[in-house]
């Protein structure tokens, strides 16, 4: 019968070490992705609140509706 504790005198037997360096270059890549999602849906949102102010001022019967910047 063998039984799974080591025999006085011997090492017990340790699992394999896992690669130190693909944990933080998961992470790394993960937070890239997120960083991304975050700037493609903050912009997404601006150019649809735009386009929204746009659609509500020509649907209240004006016909200039272009943003006027103020001078600087």
């Amino acid at each position: 019968m063998s039984t799974s504790q080591p025999q006085p005198g011997e090492k017990p037997k340790s699992g394999p070490k896992p690669p130190s360096g693909d944990n933080r270059r998961g992470a790394i890549g993960g937070l890239i992705i997120a960083i991304v999602i975050l700037g493609i849906g903050w912009w997404l949102a601006r150019d649809l609140t735009a386009a929204s102010k746009m659609q509500d001022c020509l649907m209240s019967g004006r016909r200039n509706c272009n943003v006027i910047e103020p001078a600087r």
